[in-house]
């Protein structure tokens, strides 16, 4: 059996904003795009992987979550402890220039972590924690 990640998802509050992160800021190709409004699917993904890809979706569009699950996840959301992901660049400092170039709110610098990678952090429109890594 061989398996593969095919597809992570983020939740968005803003499509707009986030298919602009992701698409602008980090580079990624649009994938797909259904919906309307807030109820609102967007794949996302690195154009040199195309198997892979990041589901951007509403937080909660599950009619059974109840309205103090909504609260809870958007005050999740708030404070960026929701969602997250970790993604990796051959050129780390160039990856965060582009990105903080955008006004990206950035959590992190590049930064030598004590456990031996090199990473940076922001935070997508959404709140959605992004840490990237040197890669290799």
């Amino acid at each position: 059996m061989n398996l593969t990640i095919h597809t992570a998802a983020l939740p968005h509050e803003d499509p707009e904003a986030s298919l602009a992160f992701y698409r602008d800021a980090l580079g990624f190709e649009v994938r797909t795009d259904v919906g309307s409004g807030t109820m609102r699917w967007i794949t996302v993904g690195p154009p040199n992987q195309p198997e892979t890809c990041i589901l951007l979706g509403p937080p909660a569009p599950d009619p059974g979550v109840t309205d103090a699950e909504r609260a809870l996840i958007a005050d999740m959301m708030a404070k960026g402890t929701y969602g997250w992901i970790m993604l990796a660049s051959d050129d780390l400092d160039a990856t965060f220039d582009k990105v903080q170039a955008t006004n990206a709110e950035v959590v992190q610098e590049p930064t030598d972590q004590p456990y031996g990678i090199r990473d940076c952090a922001f935070r997508d429109p959404a709140g959605n924690m992004v840490r990237i890594q040197q890669a290799g």
